[in-house]
């Protein structure tokens, strides 16, 4: 059996600002498609003697990966939390664990959640060449077969021209410059290193067991110390902290001898910045691409890529560039300098700008809010709730809260009282009041929050009851 294990705890900071740390990329529809690359990522693996994935992710995302994985049907999917992000090798190695203790034969496949495969029959072919070699007890890492001299993936030599067979790697090459990669991409023996594996779980810890023992047993313990949480298994937090921060690359591949590389000749992206997600869209015959409310006159080689409601985007000659604009930030940038995007992000950090890391709306296991307008003791929301979902039952300290019902039906405890609010009706939360509010039709129920108070933070939070089970600041 083969266990897809998919890796989706980045934050994507080169796709800023449609991308960040509170809902990274992988969980963002991009490249003109519906689907989420998280999504295609868990189903792009079917058929026979392949199981249901295994998800690694972080606590914050942990209900946005189960909802979507449920609007694509798959139902029973693992989903590992880790407690804090170390890298891929502790995270692949935790689910190597995991399945091994159900499955000593298992395969796992592993990817990034984050990549645009397009054909899933080619790369499951792919995988299915590959497999002989992963049943044999060797590490293979998968290769792509270069379209352009690309800076910004590190790369794999062979001694000999990529054929659709496995090979044997000479060498990994970090990220290039720009003269190296041509003179890769002319040598014709290089390919993309596209941080995707397969091996057998027994050679998987093998492995470890020869160069990361002590990694071995932190996430060991952390493993055999994990806990339920609804339907997550939280990895035990004490030992998975002694685990190093370091990719899988560093601690495993590039010391391992049985490593073999499998070509892969079909396309893909890892949308690794702007520049990949206006490549991946479909540039016109004059190199532009709009996404949204956005319309380009008299523009070359350039991206408008617009998301928010009511907001027109507009480009007058530009050549060469990129512009992204949310509801709170817009990113306008060279087209050349698409990877420094993150530095970007690390300068709102140091300003101590909320757009570095929090996106506008914020998603929670109930469904969704955002602020429509922020003033001294006010706050005005838009909340959306799930169908047959709840919020916790809570009180705060600082404010009171008028809600109005502007779409569906609100079911609102308010202490003693429950009663129904439809369409165009409001209640009032008196400061202290324990307080609910559900959803129980079959419809997405929108209202408007008016908060008033001294203070209007998220953490302003007493949690009486909650089915899902969070702590008052998660």
């Amino acid at each position: 059996m083969i266990t897809p294990v998919i890796l989706c705890g980045g934050s994507g900071t080169r796709l800023w600002p449609l991308s960040r740390k509170s809902y990274p990329k992988q969980f963002v529809p991009l490249a003109g498609v519906q689907e989420t690359l998280f999504q295609a990522s868990a189903t792009r693996l079917k058929g026979p003697g392949i199981g249901l994935p295994l998800v690694v992710t972080g606590p914050d995302f942990r209900f946005i990966a189960t909802d979507q994985l449920a609007e694509m049907g798959v139902e029973q999917a693992t989903v590992l939390i880790e407690p804090a992000a170390r890298n891929t090798a502790p995270a692949i190695l935790a689910a190597a664990l995991w399945v091994e203790a159900r499955d000593p034969d298992a395969l796992m496949l592993v990817m990034p959640s984050d990549h645009v495969i397009p054909d899933a029959a080619a790369f499951a072919a792919t995988v299915a060449r590959a497999e002989p070699e992963a049943r044999a007890g060797r590490l293979v890492t998968f290769g792509i077969v270069p379209e352009r001299a690309e800076t910004g993936y590190g790369w794999l030599e062979l001694s000999e021209t990529p054929t659709e067979a496995p090979q044997p790697l000479k060498r990994f090459v970090e990220k290039p410059d720009a003269a190296t990669a041509e003179a890769m991409l002319e040598a014709g023996t290089y390919l993309w290193n596209a941080g995707i594996f397969l091996f057998s779980v027994a050679a998987l810890r093998a492995a470890f067991e020869a160069h990361q023992p002590d990694m071995l047993a932190a996430v060991s313990a952390s493993v055999a110390g994990a806990r339920q949480d609804l339907s997550f298994h939280r990895l035990d937090p004490a030992p998975w902290a002694e685990a190093a921060d370091i990719s899988i690359d560093y601690a495993i591949m590039e010391r391992a001898d049985n490593l073999s590389v499998v070509p892969y000749h079909g396309h893909w992206s890892d949308l690794g910045g702007w520049d990949a997600v206006w490549r991946e869209a479909g540039p016109d015959e004059d190199g532009v691409v709009t996404t949204g409310p956005a319309s380009a006159l008299d523009c070359e080689n350039t991206l408008l890529h617009a998301t928010a409601e009511g907001q027109e985007v507009v480009g007058l000659g530009l050549r060469d560039t990129l512009v992204v604009a949310m509801p709170d930030a817009v990113l306008v940038a060279d087209a050349s300098r698409a990877q420094e995007v993150r530095a970007a992000v690390e300068t709102l950090k140091i300003k101590g700008a909320a757009q570095a890391e929090t996106f506008p709306r914020d998603h929670r296991p109930w469904g969704w809010f955002e602020t429509l307008a922020l003033g001294d003791r006010f706050q005005v929301k838009r909340i959306v709730v799930k169908p047959g979902a709840a919020l916790s039952l809570q009180s705060h300290v600082h404010r009171s809260e008028h809600w109005i019902v502007v779409a569906g039906t609100a079911k609102v405890t308010v202490d003693d009282t429950t009663r129904l609010i439809s369409e165009n009706q409001s209640v009032y939360i008196p400061l202290g009041a324990v307080h609910r509010m559900d959803n129980p039709g079959k419809v997405p129920m929108v209202l408007i929050e008016v908060q008033t108070g001294a203070y209007l933070g998220e953490d302003d939070i007493i949690r009486y009851e909650d089915v899902y089970a969070r702590d008052s600041d998660d």
